[in-house]
Parts: structure tokens; sequence; C-alpha cells
């Protein structure tokens, strides 16, 4: 049995739409908890009358659950369910001036039974009270009563009020003020004391709730799928996702700082190598919160989507060319700054490892096939006139494999860096045809950001094809996502398009990929720097 007094615990909307298109009750318990006395409010503060409130604002959850998938913008559902509640509300209006002695209508041809549910609130406050209560609100106008009903509701907080309501702070302030004005003085404290008791609570959620169950599957499945079950297990899975590539991303800069430590050899060349470093973590940290904040943004600011959209998909491409610009500079820098402390600061250049000539500042491998050697890795810091690595597998700052390339500058079938080219690629920025990363740009593409045919990400994913985004997701022809646009949006036919079911069964194998391909030549090449290079 659902246990209504420990809702599920998420954060935004979406998320629990999409759980609740699962057939997950515990998220739409979440749903009902969480605008129970907003519709509520809203309700009694047209009808007068407590019971009928609550009763209608039962039916508006009842249908929302059985017409959910109708809801093309998640983000929207507390608009949504104001819109079926005030249209009930007219509704029951006109049939009350046909009808007077109007008799509660079935819920979904569900009847609630009061006598197996008590109204704990109803039960709070006598019929006298509910009468008194209702005549001083009554000469309220409409426009102040919903905002007074719910600041007695909501533990007097203007802040929830504003939120609730969609009003700013000033105007829910103003509003209150009105409306306290139009209470008789005398009257106010009667008001506010009985309205607190009168709040829908855990009677109400478990009301619902029990219809809820008795509701059966195929009801839903005639108007949901599976899939969106699946959807809701990417958008928690996508928290994970993101953990994992932040870390594995900041492991490697950390074995990578430690190397190019170690390859310094003045306190200059050390500074550099520590700013180098830090704009790399500094564009990334600002990519990061830029993305959440927009998302954040995107979710609380209905019908300014677009706008928050384009921006977080023009902050991606942004910090691209940053990393294109900061990666290039690095190695000029590196280079022009290794042959000025050559000339000024020789005696830190004495041993024999530091000689530009040194065999061990590199390994290559004596066994070659087709003229190329098997293994090719330099250690030592970029000089001017220096060839980049080429082999088979190869690693340094410019490394070019037949089969594997490491470096910060990585080209190759399989390759991985800093930005890495090939078929498949694993980077900061990856171009390939399977392409992980940070940013990453291919046919299929994988990362926190994604630009692909198909792209999946945590962040945004700018997909041709299709989208897969915990954050945006834009596509030509179907996105699934928290703000998501494209001809399909969140349903089994996007869904599909976007071929969640073999990425599901694949996306194991390429996180396992991801962690090892970032973090082990990085190590590996830290422990041979460290080993050569050591001061």
């Amino acid at each position: 049995m659902l246990n209504v007094s420990q809702p599920l615990k998420i954060s935004d909307d979406v998320s629990l739409v999409m759980l609740s298109l699962g057939n997950d009750r515990a998220a739409f318990c979440e749903i009902v908890t969480r605008y129970q006395n907003l519709l509520c409010s809203i309700a009694y503060a047209a009808l007068g009358d407590i019971k009928q409130s609550e009763d209608l604002a039962q039916e508006v959850f009842i249908e929302a659950w059985q017409k959910l998938d109708t809801l093309k913008e998640p983000v929207k559902l507390k608009a949504w369910l104001c819109g079926i509640l005030r249209f009930k509300i007219s509704h029951h209006v006109r049939k009350a001036k046909r009808q007077p002695t109007l008799n509660a209508e079935d819920i979904a041809h569900q009847e609630l039974s009061d006598s197996a549910f008590p109204s704990e609130e109803i039960n709070a406050i006598n019929v006298q009270e509910r009468t008194l209560l209702w005549e001083t609100l009554s000469s309220v106008d409409l426009a102040y009563r919903e905002p007074l009903i719910l600041f007695y509701r909501q533990q007097h907080s203007v802040e929830r009020v504003a939120e609730e309501l969609d009003l700013s702070i000033d105007a829910a302030k103003q509003r209150l003020s009105r409306g306290r004005k139009q209470l008789k003085e005398t009257m106010l404290s009667f008001v506010e004391t009985t309205l607190e008791k009168s709040a829908p609570g855990t009677a109400f959620t478990v009301a619902v709730v029990s219809v809820l169950g008795d509701i059966s599957k195929p009801v839903m499945a005639a108007s949901v799928t599976t899939s969106a079950a699946k959807i809701a297990s990417f958008f928690k899975f996508s928290v994970f996702v993101s953990l994992l590539a932040a870390l594995s991303g900041l492991i490697s800069s950390g074995f990578g700082l430690r190397a190019s430590l170690y390859q310094s050899r003045t306190e200059n060349e050390r500074r550099l190598t520590i700013k180098v470093f830090s704009l790399f973590i500094g564009f990334t940290v600002v990519w990061i919160l830029s993305m959440f904040g927009l998302k954040h943004l995107a979710l609380t600011s209905p019908g300014a989507e677009t706008l928050y959209t384009f921006l977080a998909h023009t902050i991606v491409i942004l910090l691209i060319i940053s990393y294109i610009c900061l990666t290039k500079a690095a190695l000029e820098q590196t280079r022009a700054l290794r042959a000025h402390e050559r000339i000024f600061q020789p005696e830190a250049f004495t041993r024999e490892i530091d000689q530009p000539d040194a065999k061990n500042k590199e390994y290559k491998s004596k066994l070659t096939l087709l003229g190329y050697p098997l293994i090719h890795f330099q250690f030592g810091t970029p000089e001017s006139g220096d060839a980049p690595a080429v082999a088979w597998i190869a690693g340094g700052a410019k490394a070019y494999g037949l089969i594997f390339a490491w470096g910060m500058l990585a080209v190759a079938p399989i390759s991985v860096g800093v930005f890495s080219f090939g078929i498949f690629t694993v980077g900061a920025v990856g171009f390939g045809l399977l392409s992980l990363g940070a940013v990453a740009i291919g046919v299929v593409a994988f990362g926190s950001s994604a630009i692909g045919f198909k792209a999946y990400s945590s962040l945004s994913s700018l997909g041709w094809e299709s989208a897969f985004s915990a954050g945006f997701a834009t596509a030509k022809e179907a996105a699934v996502g928290a703000i998501a646009s494209a001809k399909e949006v969140n349903n089994d036919l996007a869904y599909q398009i976007s071929d969640l079911t073999v990425f599901e069964q694949t996306y194991q194998w390429l996180l396992l990929v991801l962690a090892v391909l970032v973090i082990v030549p990085a190590y590996l090449h830290f422990v041979n720097v460290k080993k050569r290079m050591k001061v």
C-alpha cells in the first residue's frame, strides 16, 4: 500500500510527470501533495463550500491522472491543473443554477466515501463556523479572496502565495492588503484561525490515491505506454551520468596537472601550467553553472523556454570556441616560454633529461608495422621544432595514431584528449562517428552536452534527427527532455525515434569505456612523466 505520509521527494514537476506517466503512483502522490492546497483554495474561493471544493479538486487530480499524456509541456503542470479546475468550477456553477440541490458528482465514476475517508479538516470546524466564514469571505472580491485564503492556509507566507498564483511579491502583498481591508476588522482573527484549520491535509491525499488504486492498469495503458517509465528512468540516470563524467574528467585533469608540474623546470613554467589548468576548470565550471541556471529559469518562466534554450546551446558553442583558443594559446605559450627559459635560466636545464635531444623524453618501440612504430609516447614539455607523436598507439601533446591516440590534441580511429578526432572519440571536446565527452560532437554523441545526428546528454542536446537530455533537448524530429523542442516531444514516438531502447542496453558499457579511456591513459602518462622527469 502506498504510504502517502512520506511522498516521493523530487524537486521539479517535469520529473514527477515523467514518473507518473510510467504509472508511478508515489510520484503522482507528490503532485497531489504539492498542489492540493492551491486547487482546494481556488475552488473554495469560487464555491464557498469546503466539502464541494475538495470534491472538485479531487476530480481534477483523478482526471489529470487519466489524461496526463495530453500534457505536452510538463513544465506547465500547475497551470494545466488550474485550467482543468477552473473549467470544472464554471461547469459546476452553471449546473448548480439549473439544479440547486445538486449532489456531489462521481469522480471518474469512482465514488469517494466520506465514511471511509473522513475529512479531518472539515471535522476541525463546525457548521456554524463554516457558514460564518463564508459569509465573511463572500464580501471580498474574488481577485483578493483567492490570495487571502492561500495566505492563511500557507503558514502566512506571501512568497508561497505569489509562487502559487504566479504573481510578483508586490502584487501578492497588494492583493492581500486590499483583501484584508474588505474584511470587517472584528472578523479578521476569526477568518485567519478558521482558514488555518480548513486547509486540506493527509486525508485529502489518501482519498485521491485510494481512487487511483481502483483505476485499473489498462485504463492507463490506453493513454500511456511503458516508454514513459523508461524516459523517467533516464532522467534519474542522467544525474549519475553527469557525476561519473565530471569525476573522470576531474581525476584525469588532476593527473595531467601533476604531470605538467613535473615537466616544468622554472617557476614561470609552473605558473603557466597552473594558469592554463585553472582556465580550463574555470570555463568548465561557468558552463555547468550556466546550464543549471538556465534550466531553472526555463522551468520557472513559462513562455520563455525558447530564449533559454537558445542561450544554452549558444553557451555550448562558446565553450567549444574557448577550449580551441585556450588549447592553441597554451601550446604556443608553452613552447615560447621553454625557449625563453633555456636562454635566461640555463642552470635549470643542466640534467641530461632536459637536453633537447634527450632520448629518455619519449618512448618509441623498436617494433614497427608498415613503417610506423607500434608505440610512441612523449613525456617532456612540448618545445619548438618537436614533431608530434606518430605510431599505431601514440601519446603526447600532439598525437596521431593509426589505432589509438592520447594527448592534448589526439587524432586516431580511437582517440582520447582535450580535443579528439576519429571514429570513436573521448575528450573534453570530441569529434567522431561515436563521440563521448564533456562536449560530444558526432553522428552519435553522448556527453554532458551533445551535438549530433543523435544526441544524448545530461545538460543539453542539439540533434538533427533526435535529442535526449535531462536539461535542454532540441532536434528536428524527436526530443525527450525537461525542456524539449521538436516535432515529437516527450511521447512514445519521440522515444522510439531516439532509439532509447538501444541506448539503454549500451550505456553501461559506454560509461565503462569512458571512465577507462579518460583515467587510465592519464594515470599511466603521469607515472611515466614522474619517473622520467622528476627533479
